[in-house]
């Protein structure tokens, strides 16, 4: 008997101007979506659940912190693929907190499709149905050490001083 193929998570996420673009490839992949987890940043969320019908975690809007709740799903393990088509002719008010989603993504080496073309291949890819693929996740802790070392990337904020 064949091996079961993998539930992935994968993470969508649209820029307001990219909205109706995801909307319309979730549309033409719904039955690729349908057989993976999938979580969504706020408004797209939404979206996604009322178009395809199917279940959605929706994390907050990306200027409320939904970004930085994603990048911590990745930082934890549990994003596979980010499709997120974002806006390159719109500037974002909370665009420090897409870089660092994209950081994220590419630090803990999560596949990131940031148009329809690539999201494309990443959910047709023999991998992501391959029950035997299990991606390269980087062992930071050489550079987890040298940061504690130093004092820094503690697990808890430093106390502050006693007011006198």
């Amino acid at each position: 008997m064949a091996p079961q193929p993998p539930l992935r998570t994968i993470a969508l996420v649209a820029h307001d101007g990219q909205k109706a673009d995801l909307l319309a490839w979730a549309r033409h992949n719904r039955e690729v979506l349908a057989g993976h987890r999938l979580v969504a940043t706020g408004t797209t969320g939404q979206l996604l659940a009322d178009e395809l019908g199917l279940e959605v975690l929706r994390l907050e809007s990306g200027p409320l912190g939904g970004d930085m709740q994603l990048g911590a799903m990745i930082a934890e393990g549990g994003v596979d693929v980010l499709v997120f088509l974002w806006d390159p002719l719109s500037a974002q008010p909370h665009e420090p907190d897409v870089r660092a989603l994209l950081r994220m993504a590419t630090l803990w080496n999560v596949p990131v499709a940031s148009n329809r073309a690539t999201a494309d291949l990443l959910v047709t890819s023999p991998l992501l149905t391959d029950p035997v693929y299990v991606r390269q996740v980087p062992d930071h802790a050489t550079h987890r050490d040298r940061l504690l070392a130093r004092g820094e990337g503690r697990t808890a904020p430093p106390r502050a001083p006693a007011l006198a």
